[in-house]
């Protein structure tokens, strides 16, 4: 259904490069089906990125011939680069986007863009790894897609299922405010834009969809996992420093989640053993600078003594997701017990190597140091995770349509105050429901 003289519900944007030899096809397939079956105004976008065959003919072609088809070209290459382009410039209320192969069974087009249109939802996607969605394609690219996805709900602290669906949309709204701090022009851009509204606390609706692989994908599967991972760090650095404003999004959009995406015991220990490198090559660095003036064991306690309390800020921020001052100090007391903790395992193999190695080298010495380091660094987060920032989740109940007031980054001593005040709400059994409010 499509009238001119109304607002544009659905833009559905095809982004396309070097697809001369299907594009027509597909487009005309998606046309015949929006006529068909939208019940809401819709146009279709092709984005043409930087293609070097016949694909920019074409798709001129097609927006000449079919009604309510737009072509637009861009300079340079990069789904990302189109999607933003397209969606920027958009007036509708929802931005859709759909691989140009159409992989996805259209049938779930309107279920997909139905609660954003309501105003339930802020972003949806198509998932393939709901336990209803059919899928045919090759065991190592379900591998791929399986792995991908537990990466990145463990390390990143999301909970959506299928972050690479070519079948998404978006609210105008949403876009307007996530659209900007999305900074991948390239494969990883829908990832990132996943990431950004969970952590920015938007409602995410996923669809269980019917997907067909394509054989004859240009996507190299080698460098699309490379730049995926350099990705993932980018934005959890970003999201675990502020540089990514996100909270702004919070008071923008209006609606905050009752507890903020938790990153994962998985996510911790690869955060932390990151850290933990980082830390080995300090102290490696640093003892061979001390050890000539001071000696060995005075060289190891000051090596270890620098690493330990960067090693501490750093986890701190980064693993466990401590903001602001309060605790700190109590944190860094405590790391400092730790650190003592880890200062005798090194010692004691310092101890040991003179023990039964009379004589031995520097060399020798930083080699048997570095191991117990990263024995150390072990011991170090289990200490960190069970003691120094450790976290107790009580339950608090919550009457269906309550909104319980908004948590703070890092719970302190203020939120526990806060807390035990307020105290459980004493509700009928059949009618509450919890959710889990992390303490200090």
């Amino acid at each position: 259904m499509t009238h001119a003289d109304q607002t544009l519900d659905i833009d559905i944007v095809v982004p396309c490069h070097d697809e001369q030899d299907t594009l027509a096809a597909h487009v005309r397939r998606l046309h015949r089906f929006c006529s068909e079956s939208l019940q809401h105004s819709w146009r279709i976008t092709i984005a043409d990125n930087a293609s070097t065959d016949d694909t920019a003919r074409i798709a001129d072609d097609l927006a000449a011939m079919l009604p309510e088809v737009h072509a637009v070209h861009l300079a340079r290459k990069g789904r990302g680069r189109a999607l933003k382009a397209v969606w920027n410039d958009s007036p509708a209320r929802v931005l859709v986007y759909v691989d140009e192969d159409l992989s996805t069974d259209l049938a779930a087009l309107e279920p997909l863009v139905a609660p954003l249109l309501s105003g339930h939802s802020d972003v949806a996607i198509g998932t393939r790894l709901a336990g209803s969605s059919r899928v045919v394609r090759g065991g190592k690219r379900e591998f791929i897609s399986r792995s991908y996805n537990l990466l990145l709900r463990s390390t990143m602290g999301v909970s959506f299922s299928d972050a690479q669906c070519g079948f998404k949309a978006v609210t105008r709204e949403t876009a307007d405010h996530l659209l900007p701090l999305c900074e991948d022009d390239a494969w990883f851009f829908d990832t990132e834009l996943l990431v950004l509204a969970e952590h920015a606390g938007l409602r995410i609706h996923e669809v269980p969809v019917d997907w067909v692989d394509d054989v004859d994908s240009s996507v190299h599967i080698a460098s699309t996992a490379t730049e995926d991972l350099k990705g993932m760090w980018r934005v959890s650095r970003g999201l675990a420093t502020g540089r990514i404003p996100i909270a702004p999004v919070y008071d923008a959009i209006g609606r905050r989640p009752f507890t903020t995406p938790h990153v994962g015991i998985l996510g911790q220990v690869l955060r932390f053993g990151a850290i933990g490198v980082l830390s080995t090559v300090a102290f490696a660095l640093l003892y061979a600078l001390f050890r000539p003036a001071v000696g060995a064991q005075t060289a190891d306690f000051l090596a270890l003594l620098v690493t330990a309390i960067g090693n501490t800020a750093l986890n701190r921020r980064f693993t466990f997701g401590v903001r602001g001052r309060a605790g700190a100090g109590r944190h860094h007391v405590q790391g400092l017990v730790v650190f003592g903790i880890a200062w005798a395992i090194t010692s004691g193999s310092l101890v040991l190597l003179h023990a039964t190695t009379p004589g031995a080298s520097h060399g020798a010495e930083v080699l048997v140091l570095t191991a117990a380091n990263l024995v150390a660094t072990g011991v170090r987060f289990v200490l960190f995770k069970a003691w120094v920032f450790r976290t107790r989740r009580r339950p608090v109940l919550v009457r269906p349509g309550d909104t319980p007031a908004p948590l703070p980054a890092a719970a302190g001593p203020s939120a526990t105050a806060a807390a035990s005040e307020s105290g459980p709400r004493h509700v009928d059994e059949s009618e509450d429901r919890r959710i889990d409010e992390p303490a200090a």
